[in-house]
């Protein structure tokens, strides 16, 4: 009986690219990438909106909300926007990682710690099965946090314009 070549993998289990996949879509943070868009849309909202308990403060420093109503918003609303981004760059950064390991045909992987890495070049089959969780799977993914980020940048415009005739 022969046996495949996955199961002679000499990587770690938890270095494996397709265990490193599967660990990212079920962690509690990056996992929210992977929701329908209303339930993504509430979380990314409810960052931006606890956000405000910094933002707030901060802005109404520099624009009384009593007089500047708007320009208190819109500072409001940007500062707020910045935990949004760096939540998506993370985000982003993860996905981006395990689309680069999947996606390589080679692995690297450390034994046993820092000083003794070794590279694992994957077979034809591995290749084949992590490129199509690329394609099916993780692209999608990263398609929709580039999407957020165009939005949030479209919204910057918009109050970078409003800001204008304040």
């Amino acid at each position: 009986m022969m046996e495949s070549s996955v199961s002679v993998c000499p990587v770690p289990f938890e270095q494996q690219p397709i265990n490193e996949y599967q660990e990212l879509k079920d962690s509690w943070f990056f996992s929210w990438a992977t929701l329908d868009w209303g339930s993504y849309s509430r979380k990314m909202a409810w960052i931006w909106g606890w956000s405000w308990l910094l933002a707030g403060p901060v802005a109404a420093a520099s624009f009384p909300p009593q007089k500047l109503v708007g320009q208190f918003m819109l500072c409001g609303g940007a500062i707020a926007s910045v935990f949004m981004i760096l939540a998506l760059l993370r985000l982003y950064l993860g996905w981006c990682y395990v689309r680069e390991r999947l996606t390589n045909s080679t692995v690297f992987y450390e034994e046993s710690g820092w000083y003794d890495g070794q590279c694992w070049n994957k077979p034809p089959e591995v290749i084949a099965r992590d490129r199509l969780i690329v394609t099916y799977q993780v692209q999608p993914i990263l398609q929709r946090l580039n999407k957020t980020f165009a939005l949030l940048a479209l919204i910057f415009c918009l109050g970078s314009l409003i800001w204008v005739f304040l």
